[in-house]
């Protein structure tokens, strides 16, 4: 199931949820309400309620002999010191597994003096009090009051025409006229934008995870569906859907989409790359090879060359993630970094980007009963963290926001702190790490959602900034338009800009690393910083431009060298692939060799058996012949012998007669 938004207006959707089971204004003194849960969900239902809005319990355990106050007390005490903001966030993902749909069936007379907050009021602030006697807050409670329950627009509808270019107004967030079937309301969907078109896919709307892929055409501002199927192997396609999913990351990469991680209703182990092919309107999983992170949501994925970073994020079993992971794009390879310094802590809905091809930033963010406004960098070429010296106004703590950057300027858009959303649009120049605030919005516009996206079109060579969707209270498909007016491109001079010791706190201070001042240079450094402190301009400019000169030239050296580094081993890269192929190849062949080897082994191995079966039937009939010989042998003799001693006796009895003959015997009558 969803999970519950990690970092908006939980007061808000909580005592909708409260007022929905039957909760109403002040705390239930019966179960009788929750009749329709199971006994231990309702049970756990009224601890929280009592834990959110009361605090840890406190009252005495109630007698024995009374089974449902002491059912009740139980569960609350047992909840011990749980934040109100947690026991508000459980609350509501407990009555969104129980009844997914509920939110849907609120009618707007509920909805409408729930979202504002008043009839909660004193439980709210006790609640914030509770949160800051815990270490989670500090704020005041402060809430966006709807206007008749419909959400207030920033701009006069007469300036909004059709298509971008009719946007003529700078720094100002406009809902511009769209047509087409609008999507369905939702949040921590995913976006990204191809030739002039903005993908929109997944979300969370009412606790169910989406899985429908839409499409706006930043030209005509005309919504599509795009019916997309599942690639099964390498050529046959299927109808079967996309896995539903929340909390992921869209990345454009040339003219395909990818899909990394998110939560899912079965979630898998390890993270999956998903592919969308827009030509060919199908999804296709990406192999990866090495060790792939463990599936999260609520990560953040920067694009870095031809590398995908994956920062922290959630996990299936909410815990919350500070980890670093690289996946090369070319041999799709996952690689887990050791870093050095002090990394972020833990979190999920923090927002990423990266600032000149080498440094990774990392702003807010929330864990499970706090949001955060910290800004972290690491240098990709050392993987080590920092935390820099910022400069301008100080961001408000915030989750679920959005970013995306044009040049150097990194516009911070939306997310919520636990009360409500954040009005104010944001803007860090990344090379001077100075915060402004672009502009505010008043009521409850999406823009000041969780969970909306953000990305960057262009018209007529100027940018716009395009947000679609969120959460605040309610579920958006609204679009919304920004025309920022800030000049990346203009690099402030390091005697001109203010915010020049933050930049060194990020730049120089890594590059110095790298480029070491020759003598030459290092005396125009301590020159600058003499003439800053005495406001002697002239001076500084003249030896501050020599210093600037050299160091450029330094680094366009370094740059060069590197280039060149990069394209040897891009070219040794690719001999590589050549020789793996070629090793492929050559292993299928042997492979094939080997197999008709063995199949021909196996046939010679089975002619062997049968010859070693005839020659023992032959050695059996040599040995029965020669027995047979030697009786034939035996016979002859005896027969031989018998002859003889038949002659012998012949030949007496021949004797016989004639002595007897001449001695007047008479011969005998039997020889007659």
């Amino acid at each position: 199931m969803a999970r519950a938004s990690s970092g908006l207006a939980y007061p808000e959707r909580f005592y909708a949820a409260a007022t929905y089971v039957g909760f109403g204004g002040s705390p239930a003194s019966s179960l009788s309400s929750l009749s329709r849960f199971p006994n231990d969900v309702a049970l756990l239902l009224y601890g929280l309620y009592q834990q959110a809005t009361v605090g840890p319990c406190n009252v005495p355990k109630p007698r024995a002999w009374n089974p449902v106050e002491h059912s009740k007390w139980t569960s609350w005490n047992g909840l011990g010191d749980m934040a109100s903001t947690e026991a508000m966030r459980l609350f509501v993902k407990i009555l969104e597994e129980e009844d997914p749909a509920w939110y849907s069936r609120v009618s707007d007379s509920v909805v409408g003096p729930v979202i504002d907050v008043e009839m909660h009021k004193p439980e709210l602030e006790s609640a914030t009090a509770l949160d800051s006697t815990n270490g989670n807050s500090t704020l005041e409670p402060k809430t966006i009051p709807p206007e008749n329950g419909i959400m207030v627009e920033t701009q006069d509808k007469g300036v909004v025409m059709e298509g971008l270019g009719s946007v003529g107004i700078y720094d100002q967030w406009v809902p511009p006229a769209v047509s087409g079937n609008r999507p369905k309301p939702r949040y921590e969907h995913g976006a990204a934008l191809i030739q002039d078109k903005m993908y929109i896919f997944g979300g969370n709307h009412n606790g169910r995870y989406l899985s429908d892929l839409q499409v706006l055409d930043l030209k005509t501002l005309t919504w599509s569906k795009v019916e997309a199927k599942n690639t099964v192997g390498s050529s046959e396609s299927t109808s079967l859907p996309v896995a539903p999913c929340a909390g992921h990351s869209l990345i454009s990469l040339g003219n395909k989409i990818l899909s990394i991680a998110g939560h899912t209703k079965d979630p898998s182990e390890t993270i999956t790359v998903k592919e969308f092919d827009p030509q060919a309107c199908t999804w296709s999983i990406l192999k990866t090879y090495g060790k792939p992170p463990i599936s999260r949501g609520g990560q953040s994925v920067t694009l870095v060359g031809t590398t995908l970073v994956i920062f922290g994020g959630e996990d299936a079993k909410r815990n919350l993630l500070n980890d670093l992971h690289i996946l090369d794009l070319e041999t799709m390879t996952w690689d887990e970094i050791d870093t050095i310094g002090t990394s972020p802590s833990p979190r999920s809905g923090h927002a990423a980007a990266c600032h000149a091809d080498r440094y990774l930033l990392i702003f807010g963010g929330g864990s499970h009963a706090t949001c955060f406004n910290d800004l972290h960098v690491l240098d990709l070429k050392i993987m080590e963290w920092s935390r820099p010296k910022e400069q301008g106004v100080t961001p408000a703590p915030r989750a679920g926001h959005a970013g995306v950057t044009v040049g150097e300027s990194w516009f911070i858009v939306g997310g919520g702190d636990n009360k409500n959303g954040v009005s104010e649009t944001l803007v860090l120049n990344m090379t001077t790490l100075l915060w402004s605030v672009v502009t505010t919005v008043q009521g409850r516009v999406p823009v000041a959602s969780e969970g909306l996206s953000l990305v960057v079109g262009s018209y007529n060579g100027e940018d716009f900034l395009v947000a679609f969707g969120g959460y605040n209270g309610r579920y958006s498909n609204e679009v919304y338009v920004l025309k920022p007016s800030h000049k990346s491109e203009v690099q402030p001079k390091v005697v001109e800009s203010p915010a020049s010791e933050s930049m060194a706190a990020l730049l120089p201070t890594n590059a110095s690393r790298d480029v070491e001042p020759d003598s030459e240079t290092a005396p125009d450094v301590k020159m600058r910083e003499i003439v800053m402190d005495n406001g002697e301009r002239a001076t500084l400019n003249i030896a501050s431009e020599d210093a600037n000169r050299q160091l450029v030239e330094a680094i366009k050296t370094e740059k060069e060298e590197l280039e060149a580094a990069l394209a040897k081993e891009q070219m040794q890269n690719l001999q590589l692939k050549q020789d793996l192929s070629e090793a492929d190849s050559r292993n299928i062949e042997l492979t094939k060799e080997l197999q008709s080897i063995r199949g021909q082994l196996v046939a010679e191995q089975s002619r062997c058996f049968k010859l070693e079966v005839d020659v023992a039937e032959l050695r059996q009939k040599l040995q029965t012949m020669e027995t047979l010989e030697k009786e034939v042998e035996l016979l002859r003799r005896q027969k031989a012998a018998s002859e003889q001693a038949a002659l012998n006796e012949k030949q007496r009895q021949s004797s016989g007669g004639v002595w007897g003959w001449l001695a007047g015997s008479p011969p005998d009558k039997t020889d007659s």
